[in-house]
């Protein structure tokens, strides 16, 4: 299911897990550059394209028009909220959005299983969601149609059982600095380079266990350098005084105070920072960034399914994501379909790189309770 497209990666970690083996026991990481692509269609395109979705006509008509007589309830992650309006513009149905963080999300979920409160979950947590599908709270073996669309990276993301599908992917972790502190020369270039002395006490990043974006960017590590190597080299960062924050904003404003002079920091919140005029530089390493991919994916008990399908198939048409990096909450992302333009200030050659589906959902709960430890101590 998934290209190993990144196997260099691991190359340029044995400086800094020499002892341990940097061969793990799946398969690299994958990864994919990230070049613009050409504006989208228009939006009567995708109104037309979700309501034949809905109504399985192809000439657009009204017969057999799917009756809804509640909003379609989505859990989303604390972003793009202007998606309902979107989709209502669309089609004519509403949606009710719920937000939270990702561990707010997963939470609600996980106490709704005897009784789903949510028709989709649309979430940076690709791993935790992926679990719901091995406990039989989603939906699967379905395609919409605009899967047709999606970009070779992206289509490998979808999991055999297609429980669910990525609307685009942004980087958990670039690497940026304070350029009051660090010069370019000395400012790090790869994640192997945050071990060194140098920036000791002085490198921060998210809590994996809070912030949806930061186990991603743990997990990658711990598959790509194998547990053990990956353990070194997080155990390495703590020795030098690895600072952790619950989310990303915390992170932000470490930098901004002068806590820290170095980090991991998801893409939109270090494109906002720099915007602002903090003297801060961002770096995409050649080895790629870290990426958190942001899925859909629809409950196996909703009493809404055709909608609930049209909605993820408007996530995934090009049109649509091309509102979501010109007008959304988080408009720095890699669009998971062809045919939509990059923010202009976004690095053209950024590329990106996830952990193995499998691995980061089997490993998660561990992963997340060793780094819950090492935090402690």
């Amino acid at each position: 299911m998934r290209k190993n497209i990144l196997r260099k990666t691991a190359a340029l970690f044995t400086c800094i897990a020499a002892a341990a083996s940097l061969t793990a026991c799946r398969s690299g990481s994958t990864s994919a550059d990230s070049a613009p692509t050409a504006a989208a269609e228009t939006v009567a395109d995708t109104a037309e394209n979700t309501e034949e979705a809905l109504t399985g006509a192809n000439d657009g008509s009204q017969e057999g028009r799917v009756t809804q007589t509640k909003p379609l309830v989505v859990y989303l992650n604390d972003f793009d909220a202007v998606i309902p309006e979107m989709f209502k513009e669309a089609t004519g149905y509403d949606v009710e959005v719920v937000s939270g963080n990702g561990a707010e999300t997963m939470s609600r979920i996980a106490a709704e299983a005897g009784n789903p409160q949510w028709d989709v979950v649309w979430i940076d947590s690709m791993y935790d969601v992926y679990n719901l599908a091995g406990e039989g709270q989603l939906l699967t073996d379905w395609e919409p149609e605009n899967a047709a669309n999606l970009t070779e990276f992206s289509r490998n993301l979808v999991p055999d059982n297609k429980c669910f599908y990525p609307t685009g992917i942004h980087a958990a972790g670039v690497l940026v600095y304070r350029t009051d502190v660090f010069t370019e020369a000395d400012a790090p270039k790869t994640f192997a380079d945050l071990t060194d002395e140098k920036y000791s006490g002085k490198v921060g990043m998210a809590d994996p266990g809070v912030a949806a974006p930061a186990y991603p960017l743990a997990a990658y590590f711990m598959d790509s350098l194998g547990l053990e190597g990956g353990k070194e080299y997080f155990q390495t960062m703590f020795s030098q005084g690895l600072k952790v924050f619950p989310k990303n904003p915390q992170v932000v404003q470490a930098l901004a105070s002068g806590e820290i002079s170095v980090a991991l920091l998801q893409e939109t919140n270090a494109y906002d920072m720099k915007e602002s005029g903090e003297p801060i530089s961002i770096i995409w390493p050649e080895e790629g960034a870290l990426g958190s991919t942001r899925v859909a994916a629809i409950s196996a008990a909703t009493e809404q399914e055709e909608i609930a399908k049209a909605f993820v198939n408007f996530l995934l048409d090009a049109d649509t994501q091309q509102k979501l990096v010109d007008m959304g909450d988080e408009g720095y992302f890699e669009p998971s379909v062809e045919g939509v333009a990059l923010k202009p200030e976004r690095d053209a050659n950024a590329r990106m790189a996830v952990a193995d589906i499998e691995f980061g959902a089997e490993n998660e709960a561990d992963i997340k309770a060793w780094f819950a430890d090492m935090s402690a101590q």
